[in-house]
């Protein structure tokens, strides 16, 4: 394998939380508390493995780095080929910190727990994978075994509804891969290649019809999980029902998948079919800024609130990919990872509140800024990270999507303005309506904050503020991959 002094370091993070479940599976599972520490182990892991990696990138390099590779299956140009550059490196370091961080914050599990441990770290196993294969085949069966996982994780460790739920979410998934596993075939046979290399196939020559109709196979299949409307309406139901963890991980990786699918693969694929489609993107995106926002607006259960503000916020990071432009789009990809760190903590902190209240509906909630003031000022200092505030990591990526894409479609972009003064009205609403007005006599003995939970949210809270005042460091991954990137989408 050809990567750095020959330690395959791509492999080593994408399989370290695999480790953990080998060891775990050996393990009775009235061991809960051994069980627990060592899924806290493996899940450190990758951020270990992370620290080479990142002091290891060049910066000005705007290709593929720390290349490993090796035959698989020659005989149909299949490989084990696996490569990062600004685009995946930024998404590999935040599936590090939230798989991490949800692993700790998972302590709410009370049964089943050695199941559920392994079913999470296959999950953070597999979405790494996806965010560094460059071998069509293996990127497809990484995209598969994320829903397997995830289905279980929900169906079993959710609430309520948490079937209905799970199933929701397999059929459309599943959907979606059958798409993309169809226009992956066309374009490996129409192409007369002979290799499932995504690299090597870009710019792949097709006739305009066979090219669009793939184009929009694989638009639906991302579309399904950023997820763009109309194929949403499983991600509300999946959060709520979701365990807190687990909606870590959905808002903050699973849905940057998506995304991550049109950058690697439909655009540089297919570039004169996603110039055809440029008005489509954009204005779904704009659907789903208002739309997303607006239905925000009008939940009183806070997980659903957050919910529907995935959407919202998604849309925006849509709209860049639309303008496809170096602002832009190095504002969807540090959008990607502010959304992923500001909503992880956002359904983080709704946990936390549930746990002491045991209830999620805005009515029933109201003065627990007296009761939990540390608690109160973090979810205060989310809210206002998540609608934007200069200084904070949501303003960055936001503010250069509508610049790049006002140089592209003009004041057109002023619909996407609208969703930003929705978005301010629904997180000041929540609020209000959960930290100020009259202090309800029930919640008179909360306890506020604890060290575990110091420990979990105290990373995001730094995360988001070096974001906010020092975009740079975030920016040195990017530029210079966005704008070769670009070039070649663009045909220059």
């Amino acid at each position: 394998m050809e990567t750095l002094a020959n330690i395959p370091l791509l492999s080593a993070i994408t399989y370290s939380p695999l480790i953990g479940v080998l060891i775990i599976l050996f393990i009775p599972k009235t061991r809960q508390s051994l069980i627990r520490n060592i899924a806290i182990v493996a899940s450190f892991f990758p951020l270990l493995i992370l620290i080479p990696i990142i002091r290891n990138f060049n910066f000005e390099n705007a290709g593929i780095q720390l290349i490993e590779k090796a035959e698989w299956i020659p005989t149909w140009g299949i490989s084990y080929l696996l490569g990062i550059d600004g685009l995946s490196v930024t998404l590999v370091a935040l599936t590090a910190i939230l798989g991490f961080l949800s692993i700790l914050a998972s302590a709410e599990i009370k049964h089943r727990v050695k199941e559920y441990y392994i079913f999470i770290l296959i999950l953070i196993s597999a979405v790494f994978g996806v965010f560094v294969s460059l071998d069509f085949i293996l990127f497809y069966l990484f995209w598969e075994a994320v829903l397997i996982p995830m289905y279980f994780l929900i169906g079993i460790w959710g609430g309520p509804r948490r079937k209905y739920a799970a199933f929701k979410f397999f059929i459309y998934t599943l959907l979606g891969s059958v798409l993309m596993f169809i226009g992956m075939l066309v374009i490996y046979f129409a192409a007369g290649a002979h290799t499932f290399n995504i690299i090597a196939l870009y710019g792949v020559e097709l006739a305009p019809l066979l090219r669009n109709s793939v184009f929009l196979a694989l638009f639906i299949s991302f579309a399904i999980k950023v997820p763009i409307f109309p194929f949403h309406t499983w991600l509300p139901d999946a959060h709520v029902q979701a365990p807190t963890a687990i909606s870590v991980l959905l808002a903050g990786v699973l849905l940057k998948m998506g995304i991550y699918g049109f950058l690697r693969l439909s655009l540089p694929l297919l570039p004169e079919a996603f110039e055809y489609f440029i008005p489509l993107f954009f204005w779904l995106a704009i659907i789903n800024i208002i739309y997303g926002a607006s239905l925000a607006m009008a939940q009183s259960d806070l997980k659903r609130l957050v919910a529907y503000s995935s959407i919202s916020h998604m849309g925006f990071i849509l709209l860049g990919v639309a303008a496809a432009n170096e602002i832009s789009i190095n504002g969807a990809i540090i959008q990607m990872f502010a959304h992923g760190t500001i909503t992880g903590m956002l359904f983080l902190l709704v946990g936390m509140y549930y746990q002491r209240t045991h209830t999620r509906d805005l009515s029933e909630l109201g003065g627990l800024y007296n009761q939990i003031p540390v608690l109160g000022g973090i979810l205060s200092f989310t809210a206002l990270a998540s609608l934007g505030l200069p200084g904070l990591s949501g303003f960055v990526g936001e503010f250069l999507i509508l610049i790049g894409s006002f140089d592209r479609f003009g004041f057109l972009i002023a619909f996407a303005a609208i969703g930003v003064l929705l978005n301010a009205a629904y997180l000041l609403r929540m609020v209000f309506k959960t930290l100020m007005g009259k202090e309800l006599v029930k919640y008179s003995k909360l306890t506020d904050i604890s060290i575990r939970e110091v420990i979990i949210l105290t990373p995001l809270v730094m995360i988001i503020v070096f974001m906010g005042v020092a975009p740079d460091a975030f920016f040195k991954f990017t530029t210079v991959t966005v704008n070769g990137f670009v070039r070649m989408i663009m045909g220059g």
